[in-house]
């Protein structure tokens, strides 16, 4: 099989609500936008998509019709102080505070409208012990 797109759907009762929350706080806008489902295009990015759909839909299969929950997303940006700082600023519901961990990343972590964890991320240098678990030539790229 050949993937021609990967995105993740989430399934809540607040289509409208969720996308204005992604739109206004990590720049996405709707590519495609109805009542019960919104595609949105990263607006630094197109190539990231995510999407918002009515749980309560037809589409979705009987028995699986409940919102999204126990899903953390994770969205690896250049600069994680200035977005924490814009987090901070907008009172966004902050879940972990910025940290750096060893196995490496720097990162913090929102929830969105819906419970929906955020794990937004910059890439650093792993400690010796975690660098040692990473596949071969994963860490060639800068992580300064």
């Amino acid at each position: 099989m050949k993937l021609t797109q990967y995105y993740p759907v989430i399934c809540t009762a607040d289509v409208t609500g969720t996308a204005a929350f992604y739109q206004r706080h990590f720049r996405f806008a709707p590519a495609f936008a109805s009542d019960w489902y919104v595609h949105l295009t990263s607006t630094a990015d197109p190539g990231v998509n995510l999407a918002i759909l009515d749980y309560r839909h037809e589409t979705i299969p009987e028995g699986f019709r409940k919102p999204s929950q126990g899903i953390l997303i994770n969205f690896e940006v250049e600069d994680v102080d200035d977005e924490y700082a814009l987090a901070r600023e907008a009172k966004l519901d902050i879940r972990l505070p910025l940290r750096d961990e060893a196995f490496g990343q720097r990162h913090f972590i929102v929830a969105d409208p819906n419970g929906i964890l955020i794990d937004v991320i910059k890439p650093i240098p792993p400690s010796p012990e975690f660098a040692a678990q990473f596949a071969e030539g994963v860490l060639d790229r800068d992580l300064s």
